[in-house]
């Protein structure tokens, strides 16, 4: 069953980044949503952007999908990887990503909308650390 172009503007309203970093990113955050932690495509798509210093933006990007996971009050609903669209919870992510370490306060109140929560700072941690895993290595995420 396809869906018509209204219904999939409806439910994926955002374009994809423009990033390759930002990109790489929501691939494996929806591998990973969909398929476990432990997702081979994932982990290859974090390998192949980062060569041999993957782990660290792969075991953050982990951390990151629990602490969403654990701390949202609801679902947080995401695409399949084959939709060239996002979705207003991924690109809320991909937002918060590309700010968390400039935009402190607009990426905590973007993070407490995600979640539906008010005490948001372990996972905004969790996505600093994302973040910075992946400035480190010279491919920072920008919306």
């Amino acid at each position: 069953m396809t869906m018509s172009a209204a219904a999939t503007l409806a439910l994926l309203p955002h374009p994809l980044p423009s990033c390759p970093n930002a990109r790489t990113a929501l691939f494996a955050m929806r591998r990973m949503g969909a398929h476990g932690l432990n997702d081979a495509r994932a982990a290859h798509a974090v390998f192949s952007a980062f060569g041999e210093r993957f782990r660290r933006p792969l075991m953050l990007i982990r951390g990151l999908m629990v602490d969403l996971a654990t701390a949202a009050a609801g679902t947080i609903s995401i695409a399949p990887c084959c939709y060239g669209r996002m979705t207003h919870a991924e690109a809320a992510l991909l937002t918060i990503l590309a700010r968390v370490e400039v935009q402190t306060e607009t990426a905590h109140l973007l993070m407490a909308d995600l979640l539906g929560v008010r005490t948001v700072d372990g996972v905004l941690a969790s996505a600093a650390a994302v973040a910075m895993a992946f400035a480190d290595e010279g491919r920072p995420i920008t919306a």
